[in-house]
């Protein structure tokens, strides 16, 4: 049973709509230059991918100049329950916490807490004597060099501090992260450790927004969690988001599922649920949330830090989102595919530098993100769209489903900017 969900001329008319807590007036495409023809492929599309398996289900949202066009629900978030996907069901969002995590950090810059080339172990001091791998392919962490610099909140942000990925080998053999320890541990783990590289000399994507989120601890005086929830998903709206699901949340998560010959079957990623709470709040990986949370969040930015008529940030700091922050000797992030056509933001996010190397349409100077099981979001201030994806696959590819949406939406784009 597949569930497509459409909006009535009388929904379209009503004004301002909390549908899927998505606090934005609703419009038809062909008010903002978009045509229904083209999004309506792009459903179709969705829905060719749920009948190849590729996907049990997805929500998805168009947003363009301000007024959301597109918000569908298809398949089903429950294959055994034969539960239909509901608009507003819980994802593990994965890797799209880091940008909620790294903007939630320039609230308490605007307040003066910290300066970007503030070295870290001002504030974490167990930072301050940390080395470095004599080789960074190497697991021996008693082969080491001192460190050149120090890691700065700049570091963090664009992953050149020189930390690594939660799933390397080097981290993984050493415990670094896991899901019973708290924050805390964590850090102390990441610091006893040595760094790959020195840092601001190499991209090196990994677990750097989990250590802001202790920061934010140190700099805001107050759990990680409570701040992230108080001083900035509340007053987005973004009631949604969280670190696990519990009481009748707990209905709305939907199932993670991995194709396997042909078929999909319900896979487990974590090896604690999001139904528990966890020990470890983590800023990098660990938020749950919903397609019209994010778009929430992406307005915001888009509308220049203005939402819903409260400034959350000002204008010049949402200018910093869409820069690039990786120091020179650090570019390109990457060699191949729109890696090499990309770079990081003060926001935390990709900024697609050269929209050549992307296999989609995108414009130059978007940003975007996604997550490890099947998530996606763009903001374009070119063409003053937001485009949110959500599924829930392992791997994330799904046969493609969210590039291809992406494509089919830039398709439906008639007026151009």
């Amino acid at each position: 049973m597949n569930k497509i969900i459409r909006f009535s001329l009388l929904t379209l008319l009503s004004g301002i709509t909390n549908f899927a807590n998505a606090q934005l007036d609703f419009a038809t495409p062909a008010s903002v230059g978009m045509s229904q023809e083209a999004l309506d492929r792009a459903t179709a599309r969705l829905q060719q991918h749920i009948n190849d398996s590729d996907i049990a289900g997805v929500v998805a949202a168009v947003v363009r100049d301000g007024k959301i066009v597109y918000f569908e629900s298809l398949g089903l978030m429950d294959i055994e329950q034969a539960k239909p996907m509901q608009e507003n069901a819980l994802f593990r969002v994965y890797s799209m916490a880091r940008q909620i995590t790294t903007v939630a950090t320039l609230v308490l810059y605007e307040q003066g807490k910290f300066d970007m080339d503030d070295p870290i172990q001002m504030y974490l001091p167990e930072f301050e004597n940390q080395r470095v791998l004599l080789d960074s392919d190497s697991n021996d962490i008693s082969q080491t060099r001192d460190r050149v610099g120090d890691i700065t909140v700049q570091h963090l942000i664009t992953h050149t501090s020189g930390l690594g990925s939660r799933s390397s080998r080097l981290y993984r053999e050493n415990r670094v992260r896991d899901k019973n320890i708290t924050l805390d541990q964590m850090v102390s783990n990441a610091a006893r450790i040595p760094l790959f590289q020195d840092p601001g000399t190499e991209f090196r994507y990994g677990i750097h927004a989990t250590i802001l989120g202790k920061l934010i601890e140190v700099w805001a005086e107050r759990p990680f969690e409570e701040f992230l929830r108080e001083e900035f998903l509340l007053r987005l709206d973004m009631n949604s988001t969280m670190f696990w699901a519990d009481g009748t949340d707990k209905d709305r998560l939907a199932v993670v599922y991995r194709p396997t010959n042909g078929q999909l079957t319900s896979y487990q990623i974590e090896s604690i649920p999001y139904t528990i709470r966890p020990r470890l709040m983590e800023g990098g990986v660990g938020l749950l949330s919903t397609v019209g949370d994010f778009v929430n969040f992406s307005q915001m930015i888009l509308d220049g830090g203005v939402f819903q008529g409260e400034r959350i940030l000002q204008k010049e700091t949402v200018d910093l989102i869409y820069q690039n922050a990786v120091p020179d000797q650090a570019m390109p992030i990457g060699s191949g595919g729109y890696w090499a056509g990309s770079g990081w933001t003060w926001g935390g996010f990709n900024l697609v530098l050269d929209p050549e190397t992307y296999s989609y349409p995108i414009s130059q100077g978007a940003i975007w993100w996604d997550g490890s099981a099947g998530t996606r979001f763009f903001i374009d201030p070119v063409q003053n769209t937001v485009i949110v994806i959500m599924g829930q696959v392992s791997p994330s590819r799904g046969g493609g489903f969210r590039e291809n949406f992406a494509e089919l939406v830039d398709s439906a784009i008639v007026e151009r900017r």
